[in-house]
């Protein structure tokens, strides 16, 4: 079971680890969904997570708000991918859409090759999609070769038990070819409840250690 902690900046990382933290997303500025952390911040976590044999998945990410990115932020999210990479960074995670809430396949591509040699998840961005694009996006993610896609299942403001039934949907059309990582409302209180539900071995949160 990977418990994927959540972390805003370097601070709770060491106590996450700890308490049992198998893997850090790392962020900034979780007010607004997480944003690309400074070079600092990751070259601090992945040092320290490194030592203990813990991957960092660092967002890249320039901005709140939504997930249609025009080509000056693409270029700050390429370079940011950079620069995170040379630091060490074990993955990247990050997630872009159209205007009309479909992948922006183009963006995608160059992030994603970008991203060679390191893990990739796309993020909660996948829950903007409408239902039947989630299973569509499933087919172009694997066939892009990413790893894992990070979901809640549902609205942000549901609650993660009421989208059960939608994630084990997507969970059987992904049929082992990309992990679906549920988080959103995930901690150590209704962890064994999620696993149990969805036969799931990694989980996502901000309190997912407690």
């Amino acid at each position: 079971m990977i418990k994927e902690f959540c972390a805003e900046n370097f601070t709770n990382i060491p106590t996450a680890i700890r308490k049992g933290a198998g893997r850090i997303e790392l962020c900034d500025n979780l007010a607004v969904g997480g944003t690309t952390p400074s070079t600092g911040v990751i070259e601090e976590v992945v040092t320290y997570a490194g030592e203990k044999s813990i991957p960092v998945m660092t967002i890249i990410r320039p901005r709140g708000g939504d997930f249609v990115y025009n080509d000056i932020e693409l270029k700050i999210m390429h370079t940011d991918l950079i620069e995170a990479k040379k630091i060490g960074t074990d993955g990247v995670v990050f997630g872009c859409l159209t205007a009309d809430n479909w992948l922006d396949e183009e963006a995608l591509e160059l992030l994603i090759e970008t991203a060679e040699g390191l893990q990739i998840t796309f993020h909660m961005a996948f829950d903007q999609l409408s239902k039947e694009n989630q299973f569509k996006a499933i087919d172009w993610l694997v066939e892009h070769n990413v790893d894992r896609i990070l979901t809640h299942g549902g609205p942000a403001d549901t609650a993660i038990e009421e989208n059960f039934d939608h994630l084990k949907d997507l969970i059987d059309y992904a049929a082992n070819r990309i992990i679906l990582l549920p988080g959103g409302g995930i901690s150590d209180q209704n962890l064994d409840t999620v696993v149990k539900a969805l036969s799931v071995n990694e989980v996502h949160g901000t309190k997912i250690v407690g």
